[in-house]
């Protein structure tokens, strides 16, 4: 499965802000953004104004990003959204909400949107008691998202009981035995990602 091997840093350079990809490392003073608010290359420093493509396509590109995905299935989620009933936009940003890893992340089952995605392609995870190890798949109210018996002995995963995390309503964890189902489809208030999804509908409708 293609995905994107380069230094996350630089993705949150280039897009002027913290997308949080690195998990805790991203709210230290080692983030890159912080040491470094240039945008990556030899003219970073040069400031241009955006043409209304170029904002749109920015847009774009940070919830590319934030999510992890690649153009194709972005442009397929999009798509997708475009046949549902009501507001693309949001229709859109439910559709990338309900992608395990992010669902994964979501639930505090992992510190990062990038390390969600690398522990269910591990195999560390089961939906509704069956083995789950695609990143893309996507959830639907009722469902049970569950670690592994064997993987509940790692280090890693017993962490997680350790820490505080604030879980979104569309979504239940139980901690002690981590588990956790979805409740609901997402909403638009669910999302508190600064995204202006309209700009993405205004670049896909060109």
């Amino acid at each position: 499965m293609a995905r994107y091997t380069g230094p996350s840093c630089r993705l949150c350079r280039r897009e002027g802000m913290k997308l949080y990809l690195k998990g805790e490392r991203c709210y230290t003073d080692k983030c890159a953004v912080s040491r470094r608010g240039s945008v990556p290359g030899q003219h970073g420093n040069r400031r241009s104004k955006l043409s209304n493509y170029g904002i749109q396509l920015r847009e774009k590109q940070k919830v590319k990003r934030y999510y992890g995905v690649l153009e194709t299935q972005f442009r397929n989620y999009y798509s997708m959204a475009e046949k549902q009933s009501g507001i693309t936009g949001d229709n859109f940003l439910r559709i990338l909400e309900r992608r395990l890893d992010n669902v994964v992340y979501r639930l505090g089952f992992a510190a990062s949107r990038k390390e969600g995605r690398q522990l269910v392609r591990h195999g560390h995870f089961t939906l509704n008691g069956h083995k789950a190890n695609i990143p893309s798949m996507l959830v639907r109210p009722g469902d049970i998202i569950s670690i592994k018996e064997k993987s509940k002995k790692s280090s890693k995963i017993k962490e997680l009981r350790e820490k505080s995390v604030t879980v979104p309503q569309w979504l239940e964890a139980d901690i002690e035995k981590l588990e956790g189902k979805v409740v609901a489809m997402p909403v638009r208030e669910d999302i508190e990602l600064p995204i202006e999804e309209h700009l993405i509908v205004e670049l896909y409708s060109r």
